[in-house]
């Protein structure tokens, strides 16, 4: 099956079910004598767990990264990094009167049209559950990053039709984290949970936009034509399950203005570039300018709804389901982890591209 790597120096393969005995992958050049930090990526890795609050699963299960291979001493070797993470929670039995229907907007139908077959164990590779490979690669790229001060900062800008208030330049991962749905604006705390709580009681779900912001990454990074560091970002991002939407700086609003109005002006000041506005987000002919990158994921609400829905059969007949078991309400804070970590594995690749392009 392909489809299962990513990366094109840096690069991450993954394997797994949502229900199988474990999630894991593979990493393959990682540069030589990188400091592991095994407390980092487990922090990463409960970052995108379920159980965190009202609007997650319920479904409890430890995430520890097991590291089989190419980590001696604490310092990557140079070779193949393989990982696995045990599922340990399983509950298969909440899917067996979904084995012979189809989940509406779910991957139960194109899956089995693909491979003739599926894994109705919650969409067994199909599940987010196998974002946690991502998430365990992208925290290695983290610490590959961090030796150049480059920061990656995701967070919530908006929930259903809530828009949350937020200044590109004062974000910062604390203060993100301190708040319960990831978001950098208390104040609207009060008006969301009473969103939930009613999407909650109601069955439904919630879908949003994720914020990412990038700073400190040098102007040279990416690969004209077909691998632009823009393209590349919105191949990752639209890897991710759930994933309806990117845009990069201004987007698609940047349709509503004069081309005046939107160039990003240059200018020295002692030496040093600086740009008036930011609109193309970081990114000019496919190559980073030296600008934080900035750019916006529209998550879809979750299709797990425990409402009384039409569907069909694998016998072509119409049915009505109504899905049980342990799902969240919107995926929005549990996905941050997973925005950063396929934005770092797209810049550690970047990174390393670089120092081929010129002698």
């Amino acid at each position: 099956m392909a489809g299962n790597t990513f990366g094109k120096i840096f690069q991450l393969h993954t394997f797994g079910e949502s229900h199988g005995k474990s999630i894991g992958g593979i990493i393959d050049g990682c540069p030589a004598g990188l400091e592991i930090d095994i407390n980092f990526i487990q922090h990463e890795l409960s970052r995108r767990k379920t159980n965190q609050g009202i609007w997650t699963s319920p479904r409890l299960e430890p995430d520890e990264v097991i590291f089989l291979s190419g980590i001696f001493e604490n310092k990557t070797l140079g070779t193949p990094i393989a990982f696995i993470v045990e599922n340990k929670n399983q509950n298969p039995a909440d899917y067996e009167h979904l084995k012979d229907v189809y989940r509406p907007s779910h991957a139960d139908y194109t899956y089995e049209k693909k491979f003739g077959l599926r894994d109705y164990r919650g969409g067994g590779r199909s599940s987010a559950r196998e974002t946690i490979a991502r998430v365990v690669g992208g925290a290695i790229a983290k610490l590959l990053l961090k030796k150049l001060d480059i920061e990656i900062i995701a967070f919530v800008s908006k929930i259903k039709d809530i828009q949350i208030d937020y200044d590109i330049k004062n974000i910062s991962a604390s203060n993100i984290e301190s708040n319960p749905f990831r978001c950098p604006d208390d104040k609207k705390n009060d008006e969301i949970l009473k969103l939930v709580e009613q999407a909650k009681n109601e069955g439904d779900t919630l879908g949003g936009i994720i914020t990412c912001v990038i700073k400190n990454v040098p102007a040279g990074w990416g690969e004209p034509v077909f691998d632009k560091l823009n393209a590349a970002l919105a191949y990752a991002m639209m890897s991710i399950n759930a994933v309806k939407g990117f845009e990069i700086g201004k987007g698609f609003s940047i349709t509503n203005y004069f081309g005046s109005e939107v160039n990003d002006e240059m200018f020295i000041d002692k030496d040093k570039l600086y740009f008036k506005s930011n609109n193309s987000g970081g990114i000019q002919g496919g190559i980073s300018n030296g600008n934080d990158i900035v750019f916006n994921v529209a998550f879809k609400p979750i299709a797990s709804v425990k409402k009384t829905q039409q569907t069909i059969s694998n016998t072509n007949e119409n049915v009505t389901i109504k899905i049980q078991g342990r799902h969240d309400v919107m995926v929005l804070p549990r996905a941050m982890p997973i925005v950063e970590s396929m934005a770092a594995l797209v810049l550690a690749d970047a990174y390393l591209m670089s120092k081929l392009n010129r002698l």
